[in-house]
């Protein structure tokens, strides 16, 4: 089985829309997903909401700290931002590493509209990288 390591800031919203993305798309036979931030900021309800929108359910993750065996361990790690790129472990040898650098949709500010639509787009994104995995 792969592992598969989706790593951003605070694993709030681009690591877990890529988690629950990649749970739904993938073989579960196949990859083994998790996500995990090198801060924990908890789930952010507008990220739960948009891959509502989309048919996929995260309520249930939670905000994690990167383990350091599944990182020492994954096939695979996904970076999602600069943060992230710059301040995570060194990608073990062993692993292929992608780097996804997606803006961070709760830094957007203006309406509700504006908030939503940079979720969604940000959503979006995530969905069409995680389709190019399979």
């Amino acid at each position: 089985m792969k592992k598969l390591y989706f790593l951003c800031t605070g694993n709030s919203c681009r690591s877990q829309m890529a988690e629950g993305y990649a749970r739904n798309i993938l073989n579960p036979k196949v990859f083994d997903i998790r996500s995990a931030g090198i801060e924990t900021h908890g789930l952010n309800p507008i990220a739960v909401k948009v891959m509502e929108e989309d048919g996929v359910d995260i309520s249930t993750q939670a905000s994690d700290l990167i383990d350091p065996d599944y990182f020492q361990d994954a096939d695979l790690i996904i970076t999602l931002c600069g943060d992230a790129l710059d301040k995570c472990p060194a990608i073990p040898s062993g692993a292929a590493h992608e780097h996804w650098d997606l803006k961070d949709p709760a830094r957007v500010e203006g309406t509700e509209d504006d908030i939503l639509q940079a979720f969604r787009e940000t959503r979006d994104l995530i969905k069409a990288q995680i389709q190019t995995l399979n």
